[in-house]
């Protein structure tokens, strides 16, 4: 009878062990169906959010006052033209194209409109935009969200390396701007929002991402080709009209400026980072240009050819091709055939080198380069003087 009764006891204890345990992984089952439900009904929500709030409508209603239409009157030289188009003074001709442009009474067109996009900086009037938008401008007019007429603008200062422009419009009340943001914090895959006037269009906003940093560019216009270092790259869409015009981030901060397209390819446009303009913004606003130091010399990459031609050790340096005569360069005596080893003490591998040297100097400013010349070393002492326009 006992052996009964504790075979029985033991049995009740699997029973109850085991129903226990069932319980314990019910429970452990129901806790992760219902944590599974609450983090997909969490991921639903996040969803709907992404998709029911519209953060390029609120970044471009918060900005938009400030984005202004530019619009220049550029005279025609008719000498040049004449030149180029002899068949101006051709009566069929003229009657052709004069609905397209205002011709004066000798069959010449008086003037071509150029248009584009710039952005305010300042309360009191200050528009920031590219410089070719303006370029040989005769009237610049800048037109206003919220007015009708367009108002008389002032080119307070423009530099063609950088194409970049500062207008002034005198207007009697506090205007909208927009905040510049740091250009070397983007990176690619970084959202990029465009807002500008292609083809005339007031205000359009296209939306895309940061594709590359750093791209080089070189565009003919007219006799001189503009040269682009280090542009911004984004599949946001820019169209004839957009350049001068604010590429925003996601918090609506301006990272860049609109500038330039590349026609045989869809969806690779490039803006100059705000960056760039911050640094050099003091300088137009004061000097109506950009203050550069120079030193005045042509120079070139050391091959392995050169290096032995100059019974050079290495390929290191920068070997001087020719010097501007009236120079900084040429009143230190600098010569052709001399290599640029170092300036102030740090070690120049590549022409490049001796440039970003000199940028980061002003003007006035004393730098000690150390020359290879005939095999020997020599410390020349030089004064920097500003870069004269034409070069």
């Amino acid at each position: 009878m006992r052996i009964n009764k504790r075979i029985f006891r033991k049995n009740m204890f699997k029973y109850f062990a085991i129903i226990m345990m069932g319980m314990l992984l019910g429970g452990i089952m129901f806790m992760s169906l219902n944590t599974n439900q609450v983090l997909a009904q969490k991921e639903i929500n996040s969803n709907q959010s992404i998709y029911e709030s519209n953060f390029f409508a609120d970044i471009a209603s918060k900005v938009d006052s400030a984005v202004v239409r530019i619009n220049a009157k550029i005279k025609v030289d008719s000498k040049k033209l004449k030149e180029t188009y002899p068949f101006m003074e051709d009566p069929y001709f003229k009657k052709f194209f004069e609905q397209q442009t205002p011709f004066n009474n000798k069959g010449f067109p008086k003037f071509r409109q150029g248009f584009g996009t710039g952005f305010i900086i300042s309360e009191d009037g200050y528009i920031l935009t590219n410089e070719h938008v303006v370029h040989d401008a005769n009237e610049v007019t800048v037109k206003l969200s919220d007015k009708k007429e367009p108002i008389e603008a002032e080119v307070i200062g423009t530099d063609f390396s950088l194409d970049l422009a500062v207008l002034k419009i005198d207007i009697d009340k506090e205007l909208p701007t927009v905040k510049l943001g740091n250009s070397d914090n983007i990176k690619p895959g970084d959202w990029a929002i465009a807002i500008g006037n292609p083809y005339g269009l007031n205000h359009t906003v296209t939306a895309g991402v940061i594709s590359a940093l750093g791209r080089p560019l070189r565009i003919r216009q007219g006799e001189k080709p503009r040269v682009y270092k280090n542009m911004i790259q984004t599949d946001a869409a820019i169209n004839p009209g957009n350049s001068g015009g604010p590429l925003l981030n996601i918090k609506g901060e301006v990272i860049g400026i609109n500038t330039a397209i590349n026609a045989q390819a869809q969806g690779i446009g490039f803006a100059i980072p705000i960056n760039e303009a911050k640094r050099v913004l003091s300088d137009l606003k004061k000097h109506g240009k950009v203050i550069r130091p120079w030193l005045g010399v042509y120079m070139q990459p050391i091959t392995k050819e050169i290096a032995e031609y100059f019974s050079l050790e290495s390929t290191e340096g920068a070997l001087i091709a020719d010097i501007v005569p009236n120079s900084p360069a040429d009143k230190a005596g600098l010569k052709a055939g001399d290599v640029i080893v170092e300036i102030n003490d740090k070690e120049v591998r590549k022409p490049e080198d001796v440039v970003k040297l000199v940028e980061k100097a002003k003007v006035g400013d004393k730098i000690v380069l150390r020359i290879l010349r005939d095999e020997y070393k020599r410390f020349i002492s030089i004064t920097l003087d500003e870069r004269p326009k034409k070069y």
